[in-house]
């Protein structure tokens, strides 16, 4: 799917429906406030959410202080969802882009993606989103990379994705990234329906 149409599709998923009829909705983003603090993060770190759309995670972010926080995403009416609940003057950066097409003007000391990479099915798109990826993270800045895992589902909002473990992904990743730490997960739906994912955290080296 090219950029183009990867836009349409999450502008009309984040038009058409409420927060909570998203199968990725999560009222308290539990699991990645726990992962980022593993891995190092205070106030004084930058980070970025990639695919952050409408989650809850930059009230949180907000909450401890962040220095920095951006949050990007496809769609802009997923960031002015987030953007609209937080308080007037929140000092969040928004950036409407693809991820494999975005030129940061600076560098982040966290990488936080749940649920975006996976939709990356072609080896180019991939290779692309690991370019920035090395581009964007500070030296010794961490990765945080949340996909379906290999018994998780194969498709997502009607459309197909890629299922990873974590050996999997290091090998996507490649030699500029160093696996840390890895967990599995069962993220259960508004509806009940539960998806297994795995998160793994890499360091840049």
């Amino acid at each position: 799917m090219a950029s183009q149409e990867r836009q349409v599709h999450w502008q009309g998923v984040y038009t058409s429906k409420a927060d909570t009829d998203v199968s990725w909705y999560e009222e308290t983003p539990a699991l990645s406030l726990a992962l980022l603090r593993a891995a190092g993060l205070s106030p004084e770190k930058s980070v970025v959410d990639i695919g952050g759309g409408a989650s809850h995670l930059v009230d949180a972010l907000l909450t401890l202080h962040q220095a920095h926080i951006t949050v990007l995403d496809l769609s802009a009416a997923a960031l002015e969802k987030a953007r609209t609940r937080l308080q007037e003057g929140a000092r969040v950066n928004w950036v409407v882009s693809d991820v494999i097409a975005w030129k940061p003007d600076r560098g982040y000391d966290f990488w936080h993606d749940r649920a975006a990479f996976h939709f990356l099915t072609s080896e180019d798109d991939q290779r692309s989103y690991v370019r920035v990826l090395e581009d964007t993270l500070n030296p010794g800045g961490k990765a945080i990379i949340g996909t379906f895992d290999l018994d998780g589902p194969e498709k997502c909002s009607g459309l197909a994705v890629a299922r990873y473990d974590a050996e999997r992904l290091q090998r996507v990743l490649g030699s500029r990234f160093e696996l840390s730490a890895s967990c599995q997960n069962e993220h259960v739906t508004p509806w009940g329906a539960v998806q297994k994912f795995q998160f793994g955290t890499f360091v840049k080296v």
